[in-house]
């Protein structure tokens, strides 16, 4: 007689299904976007900066959407904005494939926007949150380590592809509608909004948790009348429009510090280590805890993009690479962290108002971030100033958000003791 404990659970499956949700959405139509930029612009004769409001809002597009998150996951459930979320991004391939003018690739966006909102970080974090109780940290590394698994398929592809010619990047364009066409047919066949005829998920209580396990939390109301909330927001903010500025110049400041050769090389290596990043960002959390998690996340963030600034082309092969790869370490901060910090910081009562609320403010800050880097190129012709300046206030967050965690710790432990007490 089979033991019980054989039976399969059908969380392995939407598992699944999020891994590849993220593959696609994430390592075709985000992390590879800086392959598109400088073919774009220069085939078409337009500026960086203008170009780049595209990306603003697409931004303000996902801000907005995540805002409302938690009120149209329970009017929809997550099965049918993941699938309205893959038409969107099915849309914005098609306009950017057909755009000519700025206005066009501004529409492009508010689709891009719309697509990664209902389909990648937040509903991943929520589905992760209904269909697991323990090593979350573990569960959502995985599924997002499958974006820079992406992008690293992805960029050998497409590459060739946009250089075949000036308006080579069209047809890598209709090539990823494509197959994210086909992720939709299986999105609508394999996913379920919550486990159905199965017993909710809760933390064991025979063993000792995991420091990564879930814990009742706080309402939205008290997380509201926090102080350390508004402070996390703001360094979600900034950090954000620092990062994702970066990860969408990145290609293009190799090439204009004299590093083309190493521009294909360096965006699969790049995400080979983006994928083992989230991973082991995972890991560290249920492990070792959000303060020491965050830590080692923004001190790479701080010091990669200082070493970005610095590079040029006498820089020698493995200090390139050293710089993408403490880059990629860093990236965690902008998908992976955000629910991890919810979930930590704030709990299980409030997840999904406040969850909503943090992606929103940390794609706030990249619709900041990505135009103000590409308008200082077009003033000055260099990146450098404006990644110095970067790496200067990630290091001051680093040291903000240990001492906003050491406030939200303090407030968890009277939440929890009250609990045992009966309170």
């Amino acid at each position: 007689m089979k033991s019980e404990k054989t039976r399969f659970e059908y969380k392995w499956v939407i598992m699944a299904v999020c891994i590849l949700m993220v593959f696609t959405a994430l390592g075709f139509c985000s992390s590879n976007k800086d392959l598109f930029l400088k073919p774009i612009t220069e085939a078409l004769g337009l500026k960086r900066s203008g170009f780049s409001f595209g990306d603003a809002c697409r931004y303000i597009t996902t801000a907005i959407v995540n805002l409302f998150f938690s009120t149209l996951v329970v009017k929809w459930g997550a099965k049918r904005m993941a699938a309205f979320g893959f038409l969107s991004l099915i849309a914005f391939c098609l306009v950017y494939s057909f755009a000519g003018q700025y206005w066009h690739f501004y529409v492009g966006g508010v689709f891009l926007g719309m697509g990664l909102a209902w389909s990648t970080t937040t509903i991943v974090g929520y589905v992760v949150n209904s269909w697991f109780s323990e090593n979350r940290g573990t569960i959502m590394g995985i599924i997002l380590a499958s974006n820079g698994l992406g992008a690293a398929v992805f960029a050998p592809i497409v590459r060739p592809i946009i250089r075949a010619d000036a308006f080579g990047y069209r047809s890598a364009y209709r090539l990823g509608a494509v197959i994210l066409a086909v992720v939709l047919v299986l999105i609508l066949l394999l996913f379920r909004n919550a486990p159905e005829g199965e017993e909710a998920p809760h933390p064991s209580t025979h063993k000792k948790p995991h420091r990564g396990d879930s814990w009742v939390g706080m309402e939205f109301s008290q997380v509201l009348r926090r102080p350390y909330f508004y402070c996390a927001a703001v360094c979600i903010f900034f950090t954000g429009a620092a990062l994702q500025a970066i990860s969408g110049i990145k290609a293009s400041h190799l090439s204009d510090v004299g590093l083309e050769n190493y521009v294909t090389l360096t965006a699969s290596f790049y995400a080979i280590v983006l994928a083992a990043s989230k991973i082991l960002a995972g890991v560290s959390f249920d492990r070792l805890g959000l303060r020491i998690t965050l830590l080692l996340c923004e001190c790479a963030a701080a010091v990669s993009i200082f070493m970005l600034a610095m590079l040029n082309a006498g820089t020698s092969s493995v200090m390139i690479f050293v710089c993408m790869a403490m880059l990629a370490l860093a990236m965690p901060l902008e998908t992976i962290m955000l629910p991890l910090i919810v979930a930590d910081m704030f709990g299980e009562k409030s997840f999904a108002k406040t969850m909503g609320l943090f992606v929103s403010i940390n794609t706030a800050g990249y619709a900041l971030g990505a135009p103000l880097v590409n308008l200082v190129w077009d003033s000055v012709g260099s990146y450098k100033p404006i990644l110095l300046v970067m790496s200067g206030m990630l290091a001051l967050i680093t040291i903000g958000f240990q001492i906003i965690l050491h406030f939200a710790r303090r407030d968890r432990r009277k939440i929890l003791a009250a609990a045992q007490r009966g309170e």
